[in-house]
């Protein structure tokens, strides 16, 4: 091949690959810049590893499906809100029973007497606006039929657990187990709800105060084992994360009486977590427990 032929391919591959390299490094400028109307480059694993964000106001949109082993106060527990007030919400009075598929509602519109089951079958799903309980955030569930309730009401009889002299606060509180504080209350809506006492496995878990079980079970995502117990109408407290229950619900409860054993259901060790509630809302345990 002579130098002259061989100059002028050299000239003409130099040609075609101008403009590609030119056509090349605008895409590239393109999406750097994501002009209006272009694709947007999210980085998704931005918020990977962070702790869900707790939701402390109550749920006030959509609603929820009375599924098998609900009982008004976990509802009202899970959702955020004051016992009395979404009984008084969805029109429900003394003994507070609901039933599979009733519709409790969180939005402006009170149903009257939610007692009485509607007649129309009921919603296939349940849909709540709500955090990302949980904490656990409740999720889209298959609604049974309405036909039967959903935790039959249990006679209020005095637990027969031992009982454990304890000191008490000026407000009647008594601390739930022996061990260190590791993690404490938060006030800023986005982490703990209460306080986690580290222990050991089988370790006793004590009623804070006198009052009546009304919840003990393991339907409320993030708390393992949990028992619910209502102090009055103002106050309940639970005891998370338990191994073994040993209280039932309408159970009478004394101040240091065994209510469960300690465990690490729902959790990464072994501890006890534990929440004060005031009308619905989380306060912090520490300001209501006697001073160590």
């Amino acid at each position: 091949m002579s130098w002259t032929v061989l100059h002028v391919l050299v000239r003409a591959v130099a040609a075609i690959r101008l403009p590609l390299a030119m056509l090349a490094v605008s895409a590239l400028v393109g999406c750097v810049s994501s002009p209006p109307g272009g694709v947007q480059v999210v980085d998704r694993g931005q918020n990977q590893g962070r702790a869900p964000v707790v939701q402390r106001q109550p749920v006030r949109s959509g609603h929820y499906v009375v599924q098998r082993g609900d009982t008004l106060y976990s509802i009202a527990f899970r959702f955020g809100w004051d016992w009395k007030a979404l009984a008084a919400h969805n029109g429900l009075r003394d003994p507070y029973i609901i039933r599979v598929g009733q519709t409790i509602r969180f939005d402006n519109r009170p149903v009257g007497n939610s007692q009485s089951v509607a007649s129309a079958p009921p919603p296939t799903t349940s849909t709540v606006i709500t955090q990302p309980v949980p904490s656990r955030p409740p999720v889209a569930v298959t609604a049974p039929p309405a036909t039967q309730p959903a935790r039959p009401p249990v006679a209020n009889t005095p637990a027969t657990t031992p009982v454990t002299p304890v000191s008490r606060s000026a407000s009647g509180w008594s601390w739930p187990t022996e061990g260190a504080v590791i993690s404490r209350f938060s006030s800023n809506g986005s982490l703990n709800k209460g306080i986690d006492i580290a222990g050991q496995l089988g370790q006793p878990v004590l009623a804070a105060s006198d009052g009546s079980v009304v919840y003990a079970g393991s339907g409320l995502r993030g708390y393992g084992e949990l028992i619910i117990i209502k102090h009055s109408d103002t106050y309940v407290s639970a005891y998370g994360h338990n191994r073994r229950l040993l209280v039932r619900e309408g159970q009478q409860v004394k101040a240091g009486q065994s209510i469960a054993e300690m465990g690490s259901t729902g959790a990464d060790r072994v501890k006890l977590h534990f929440e004060i509630r005031r009308q619905g809302k989380p306060v912090d345990p520490l300001q209501y427990l006697p001073r160590r």
